[in-house]
């Protein structure tokens, strides 16, 4: 199991979550953030911090959002394990989900 970040990251990336993982397990893509699910170490310290509320225990994301956990595994398909997401910087992709998401506009 691992945190899945959901829909309220989409366009915003704060990145408070970052500053808090004491692993490096949080990684950017293009539109939003994601939890790597072999590198998490579960230990909850980005759930407090996120100022939009998006990100849940896997077992925990709202049903409105559940399509965001695959997408969550998916974006680490190619990727794979690279042991620290501050080594490598911004990922130029996303789930193919979150890259057919139509943009969101100010105020969300």
């Amino acid at each position: 199991m691992t945190y899945i970040i959901a829909e309220p990251c989409v366009d915003v990336l704060d990145k408070a979550c970052i500053e808090e993982c004491p692993v490096d397990c949080i990684y950017e893509g293009n539109r939003m953030l994601y939890i790597h699910p072999d590198e998490c170490v579960d230990c909850g310290a980005c759930e407090p911090v996120c100022p939009v509320e998006a990100i849940f225990y896997e077992d925990d994301v709202p049903e409105q959002w559940r399509d965001y956990t695959p997408a969550n595994y998916e974006f680490f398909n190619d990727l794979g394990s690279p042991g620290g997401a501050s080594k490598i910087g911004k990922i130029n992709a996303d789930a193919a989900f979150i890259a057919g998401l139509p943009p969101r506009g100010e105020g969300h």
